[in-house]
């Protein structure tokens, strides 16, 4: 008898699904993606939702910041990751300039991202500021994940990545912010960089569901970059992340063994070769005005 369990379609996770997670008050796990082969490893794992995120601008282009990146290049990143998961919600992060020139560019490039990145939805940071463009969006039929508290795109207003809503005052606005975002229509909604208590508040004060990162553990998820809570990064090392290996050492370890083995002849062995040139005779034949070799 075939064993179902392991030929069966893993089971899509969908808005419903995550909306279904919040009501039940189970965690969702969101991991950020680039490329098949991590994206193959993060849903087998179970992350819940793959986040193609502008990040790749840092981590996968060595980028100071995530500002230089282009949609083309997510979109290019979004292919890559829908082809290596069965399983995981794909979310595809709108890059710096790519939603604010008019609604039409906001609509065209949001599109894009399911038309030709194979991504579920987008997300799109802002707050009372991007309430308009994100109502817009959804009702052009794409999906939208908010994006307020420290927003990377921002940097630079705001002097640094720097931690959002510290103060009375500004803790209000984050709040209103997050307010606007779902009654705007996002599914889901992202919190970034701001105090545990004000997470807390959102979290509670919201129908959709929340996804932190350095938010604190009241949000309805967490997200972390891959190469972050793989120990891929050496030089950037938040205080929110928690590195679940040392993979950049591994790797480094291991490449450094090729080296010398390559080096000094020990690799490759005959075991990793296809052995000599086959020296066949050809077997002549009794043909009409003389002999041949056999076809």
């Amino acid at each position: 008898m075939t064993d179902t369990k392991d030929t069966a379609p893993a089971r899509r996770v969908t808005l419903p699904t995550l909306r279904r997670m919040k009501r039940k008050g189970e965690r969702i796990s969101m991991i950020t993606a680039y490329d098949a082969t991590f994206a193959r490893m993060l849903d087998e794992a179970g992350a819940d939702i793959l986040l193609v995120g502008d990040s790749l601008g840092m981590v996968v282009q060595g980028q100071d910041s995530t500002l230089p990146v282009t949609v083309d290049e997510v979109i290019y990143h979004c292919r890559a990751v829908a082809r290596g998961t069965r399983r995981a919600h794909i979310v595809g992060d709108m890059p710096f300039m790519s939603w604010q020139l008019s609604p039409e560019q906001a609509l065209t490039n949001a599109a894009r991202f399911l038309s030709e990145g194979g991504a579920h939805a987008i997300k799109l940071e802002g707050g009372v500021d991007a309430a308009a463009t994100i109502t817009r969006i959804v009702r052009a039929g794409v999906p939208v994940m908010g994006h307020v508290g420290l927003t990377p795109q921002s940097v630079h207003a705001m002097g640094g990545f720097r931690v959002q809503g510290r103060t009375a005052a500004a803790a209000e606005r984050v709040l209103e912010d997050a307010r606007a975002v779902e009654q705007a229509g996002a599914y889901a909604l992202v919190l970034e960089g701001i105090p545990n208590d004000l997470a807390a508040r959102i979290t509670s004060a919201l129908s959709i569901p929340t996804i932190g990162i350095g938010a604190g553990p009241s949000c309805d998820g967490q997200v972390l970059v891959c190469y972050d809570l793989l120990g891929l990064t050496q030089d950037l090392k938040p205080r929110f992340v928690k590195r679940y290996a040392e993979l950049y050492e591994l790797g480094r370890e291991a490449a450094a063994r090729y080296c010398e083995e390559v080096r000094s002849g020990a690799f490759p062995e005959e075991a990793h070769g296809f052995g000599d040139v086959r020296r066949e005779v050809p077997v002549l034949v009794e043909a009409s005005g003389g002999y041949g070799p056999r076809a």
